[in-house]
């Protein structure tokens, strides 16, 4: 059975975390633990610094404070941006677009038979199976996000960061993608930094929940954090 995540020692502690950019404050005083083998949601109003957060996380914006992390296993870290931009026009597939980091081989001579079959295993995660063949460049925005996902999570990341993973999703795919998380926290150990206006997925998933208003302005549970009076805005 899986240990209550307030048992569970910290994966990722941000301590002061400051960012000041062209005279705004983005972030101030941050304080923040995410128990590893959890899921903690970041939510809060447009403009809050949740991105800005995840940026700094991951080493893309310069920040003052302190970022630790308390890797057990792997070390692998996992990111699904919110947007990512693709040249239509660049004929490139599915495939060849998530082999890129999964083969010394050059794409551009073709897929390993052993690529091409760990390919396949990671799309049909994402409920794509059969979309390796597809250009990358035709995909529907939601389509486009789910092998977002699959791409973060091959290797299989000891922290996953999220931002808006469901934006864009058909409901029933928002219900799976949620399963996925929560597979990935249960069985795998995958620790899980997600951020989310939809509060529904929130209470669905997250084991705990900071809202942020450029700083931490309250944490706990997902009713807790409903409990505070805030409603989700875009």
């Amino acid at each position: 059975m899986k240990a209550p995540a307030a048992a569970q020692p910290a994966l990722l502690e941000i301590e002061g975390v400051a960012v000041r950019r062209e005279g705004r404050t983005l972030l101030e005083r941050v304080d923040l633990s995410v128990a590893r083998r959890s899921i903690h949601a970041i939510v809060g109003p447009n403009g809050a610094g949740k991105s800005t957060l995840l940026a700094s996380i991951l080493g893309q914006s310069a920040f003052a404070g302190r970022i630790r992390f308390h890797w057990q296993a792997n070390g692998a870290l996992g990111y699904v941006p919110q947007t990512f931009h693709v040249d239509r026009t660049l004929p490139i597939t599915v495939a060849e677009f998530l082999a890129l980091e999964r083969q010394r081989w050059p794409v551009a001579l073709g897929l390993r038979p052993h690529t091409r079959a760990r390919i396949d295993a990671l799309l049909e995660r994402v409920d794509l199976a059969g979309f390796g063949a597809r250009r990358l460049g035709a995909l529907s925005g939601g389509e486009l996000r789910r092998v977002l996902v699959a791409n973060a999570i091959d290797p299989l990341p000891e922290l996953l960061l999220c931002d808006e993973p469901a934006s864009g999703l058909d409901p029933v795919v928002v219900l799976r993608l949620d399963q996925l998380l929560r597979e990935l926290r249960d069985a795998s150990g995958t620790t899980v930094l997600l951020v989310s206006h939809d509060m529904d997925e929130v209470r669905r998933v997250a084991d705990r929940v900071t809202l942020l208003r450029t700083t931490v302005v309250a944490s706990g549970t997902p009713d807790e954090i409903l409990a505070t009076g805030w409603i989700p805005t875009r």
